[in-house]
């Protein structure tokens, strides 16, 4: 389902290498020497996000294709279907092809999913958490940027450990089964500290698998 047709109606610690992955304002400055993964979201709110298109009670897989490797990602439909939903039209339509992974703090987290690698890119709509009993305890879950309570868009990340305080504020929709080594080997980048050095590493693209 092509991105144009949908109906848009305008309208992440304890430390400074673990603030949370956030989308934040554009007006905003970054807020990423605290400890949430940060995203930032600008234009008009929207009140409409894309239609539910996938099975809530089907598997789905993500194989992420990147500059360093491949990697495989397990999604969650049925505990986060719009989430799900919204991370697997925007891969099929291309949305992903050549996003890098902006930020990347040694032990937290690879964050990605931003066009603009400025943290302040996204697809034009939000979508509401989606909290379940599936929590940040360990390597490899997927989770959602946001900048706040209901403001997901298209940024993601990946832990490299367990964010227990990220609980309840960002939603788990994946984990990590396949080539977890390749995500260790994303570059390390914090933008707060180098906005202008070497480019993140590149997603090529990621393919959406059903089974």
């Amino acid at each position: 389902m092509p991105l144009a047709a949908f109906v848009l109606v305008a309208g992440c610690g304890p430390s400074s290498s673990s603030v949370p992955p956030t989308e934040t304002k554009k007006a905003e400055p970054a807020q990423a020497s605290s400890g949430k993964p940060v995203a930032r979201v600008g234009g008009p709110v929207v009140t409409a996000t894309p239609g539910l298109a996938i099975n809530r009670d089907g598997r789905y897989e993500a194989v992420f294709k990147t500059e360093v490797g491949s990697f495989t990602v397990e999604l969650y439909p049925r505990q986060a279907p719009i989430t799900v939903n919204n991370f697997v039209l925007l891969a099929k339509d291309g949305y992903y092809n050549g996003v890098t992974f902006h930020r990347v703090l040694a032990g937290f987290m690879a964050q990605a999913g931003d066009p603009t690698a400025t943290g302040a890119g996204g697809p034009g709509w939000v979508i509401r958490d989606e909290i379940s009993e599936l929590k940040h305890d360990g390597p490899g879950v997927l989770s959602m940027a946001n900048s706040g309570p209901n403001t997901g868009g298209s940024q993601f990340f990946i832990t490299y450990d367990a964010t227990p305080w990220l609980d309840g504020k960002h939603t788990v929709f994946g984990k990590v089964t396949q080539g977890m080594d390749v995500v260790n080997r994303v570059r390390l980048r914090d933008p707060s500290k180098e906005p202008s050095t070497q480019a993140g590493t590149r997603i090529t693209r990621i393919e959406i698998v059903e089974r």
